[in-house]
């Protein structure tokens, strides 16, 4: 039904930039509030920024200052601008949504996930 496709990861080192990118995909009405969050090795998943529709932004602590949330409503697409990587922000990052699907009074919530891009900052 709705997918999300997350691009952009890779091998970068210290101090480097990566943007990924996450496009949704299908029978969409509308889409909440969209995030990125990332799973290191041996670690639990964790948050690392939001945006709501209306362009309101979160942070973690150790994304702020270095990492840019953004999306394209028109696109369906949320970014992460990663700046001055660090050796610990390598993880799998995955993008989340909350979906709206159906039509005019039948519609659905979803909470969907990416299938996960893998960053590596080496030192």
């Amino acid at each position: 039904q709705v997918q999300l496709v997350e691009s952009g990861g890779g091998l970068v080192q210290a101090g480097g930039s990566l943007r990924l990118s996450c496009a949704a995909s299908g029978s969409i009405v509308n889409i909440g509030t969209m995030a990125w969050y990332r799973q290191a090795p041996g670690k639990q998943r964790e948050l690392v920024s939001d945006i709501t529709n209306g362009g309101t932004t979160n942070y973690a602590i150790s994304a702020k200052g270095r990492f840019t949330i953004s999306r394209d409503n028109a696109k369906n697409t949320v970014y992460l601008q990663m700046n001055s990587l660090k050796p610990e922000d390598t993880a799998v990052y995955y993008c989340n949504a909350a979906v709206v699907i159906g039509s005019p009074g039948n519609v659905r919530y979803l909470e969907v996930w990416g299938q996960g891009t893998l960053v590596t900052v080496s030192s």
